[in-house]
């Protein structure tokens, strides 16, 4: 309960922006990164020179956001068409970038839904929440796995996937196989369980990563955000996100400082690890460090992407 309530009302942040170190020479994907925390996580990039491509389904919003953020930063943002929820655009996604690049430094898996209608399902039959938050990333991790793992040993440094998760995670202990594409089993569900579920599969899927992987120079971290003000709340009734608002949410460029130190500080002691609001190591519900269940969503959402 300690942790919940330091999650909900975090102390004062020690870690800022300006302690992120000159990031001239790397290549940053944000997906999400053209609103909310992912627009906050791309300004600070920016203003440290990385190079970075905000992934979203829109090139209109894209662009809008690429212009406002040249505007405070002096730097442009590149488009990076994907929409999460159709795994053939995840496909094309990858394959544009690496067409364009052949390094990558973090890949910030921020972008997500939230607490879609039952009624929503990805263009590939998904839930809606666990299709988009858990497999469409999944797979563009898969994708861009052989461009990070090149990185790391062609530069000697270390590279980053970063799962932006959420305290819903708190509220879950493993993942129902049968709830992630529609059926009896899901219709039972609430799109509040859905999106808990999506959001602990984040840290289960960031974990398997670190085990898989640390070893060859990628680090994987998974992270709680906060409680933020940003568009996640559009399905939620307007009377209960008023409500939620002014109780417990804080200001967006809160939220991005999280994601920050997990994508741009420390070193190996972040591999595996759960962050909490604002930039400190916690603790996620214990089912996400399941080994057995790591394997089990790595295997399920590896038979997911085999045909595409």
């Amino acid at each position: 309960m300690g942790q919940i309530l330091s999650e909900i009302y975090p102390p004062n942040p020690k870690f800022s922006v300006g302690d992120i170190p000159d990031l001239s020479g790397k290549v940053m994907i944000v997906t999400g990164g053209n609103s909310g925390i992912g627009k906050e996580t791309v300004k600070a990039l920016l203003n440290h020179n990385a190079k970075v491509y905000i992934g979203a389904r829109s090139p209109e919003r894209v662009a809008e956001a690429i212009k406002e953020l040249k505007e405070l930063t002096g730097k442009e943002a590149f488009l990076l068409k994907v929409d999460l929820g159709d795994l053939k655009s995840v496909k094309a996604a990858a394959e544009e970038f690496q067409s364009k690049e052949t390094q990558l430094h973090v890949l910030f898996n921020n972008a997500g839904v939230m607490m879609c209608p039952i009624s929503m399902l990805t263009a590939d039959g998904y839930d809606c929440q666990f299709g988009t938050n858990v497999l469409g990333h999944f797979y563009l991790t898969k994708l861009l796995l052989p461009t990070l793992l090149s990185t790391a040993k062609a530069t000697g440094t270390d590279v980053r996937v970063v799962n932006t998760s959420s305290s819903a995670q708190v509220f879950v202990k493993t993942i129902d196989f049968n709830t992630l594409k529609d059926g009896p089993a899901r219709q039972k569900w609430t799109p509040q369980n859905l999106y808990q579920q999506s959001k602990f599969g984040n840290i289960v899927h960031a974990n398997e990563l670190a085990r898989r992987y640390g070893d060859q120079g990628l680090i994987a971290s998974s992270l709680n955000p906060g409680n933020l003000q940003s568009n996640l709340t559009r399905y939620i009734h307007p009377v209960m996100a008023k409500i939620i608002e002014i109780v417990m949410l804080h200001p967006t460029p809160l939220g991005a400082l999280t994601q920050l130190y997990a994508g741009t500080m420390g070193g190996k002691e972040v591999n595996g690890k759960y962050l909490i609001p604002w930039a400190r190591f916690g603790k996620p519900n214990k089912g996400a460090e399941d080994e057995a269940l790591g394997k089990a969503l790595w295997e399920w959402c590896e038979e997911q992407v085999a045909g595409v």
